[in-house]
């Protein structure tokens, strides 16, 4: 199939090109920077220079890939420094979860592409309430902190509109990533006092 993966050189889009490509996929993969090109080229995919906030470029763009598969993996999690000012660390990535999506689904449709899966996020967003362990059939918090609403309302609107938006809508909702490359952001906000422990380290 053709698959196109906006955001291919994140934390995730690394490790998915080549695993699409090795098994037997044509990748198409965007980046917002021309250095990283390069990187998306020897991963196996054909590298597209995209703004995800600029509609006309991700409309022409996807147009021009005519995917059968859109994966969005757009984020700007790589700057994040300081979780105490949420909401404002992550006003990049709320963009491109609210508008960002809101284009990509344009595209798709423009383009005929069937299946669109978009990244979501679970975790801190569920009602601190309940079992620790969380199902699809938990709420999200109807009153998060305020620190963090612009951003909770980002994650919902992903939720809420990618299933209807496309023939073959999915959401794919993760956790915190661990490991090289993916939580170094993590570390340094704990190691500098910018990351805090709800309920000295109890709550939910």
């Amino acid at each position: 199939m053709r698959v196109f993966v906006a955001g291919g050189t994140g934390a995730l889009g690394r490790h998915l090109i080549p695993g699409l490509v090795a098994d037997g996929h044509q990748v198409i993969a965007s980046t917002r920077s021309p250095g990283k090109s390069a990187d998306l080229a020897a991963a196996g995919a054909a590298a597209v220079v995209m703004d995800g906030l600029d509609r006309d470029e991700v409309l022409a763009r996807v147009q021009q890939a005519a995917p059968e598969v859109i994966v969005n993996q757009m984020t700007s999690l790589g700057a994040t420094k300081n979780f105490r000012r949420f909401d404002e660390e992550f006003a990049v990535t709320s963009e491109l979860r609210t508008r960002g999506t809101d284009y990509l689904l344009q595209a798709a449709r423009l383009a005929g592409t069937r299946r669109f899966i978009a990244q979501s996020f679970t975790g801190f967003t569920n009602e601190y309430a309940g079992t620790l362990i969380k199902t699809e059939d938990d709420q999200p918090n109807p009153d998060p902190p305020a620190s963090a609403r612009r951003a909770m309302a980002a994650i919902r609107h992903v939720d809420e509109t990618v299933p209807g938006g496309a023939p073959e809508g999915i959401v794919l909702r993760y956790g915190l990533f661990y490991g090289h490359g993916a939580s170094n952001g993590t570390l340094a906000a704990v190691r500098a006092g910018n990351f805090p422990v709800i309920g000295g380290g109890t709550g939910i």
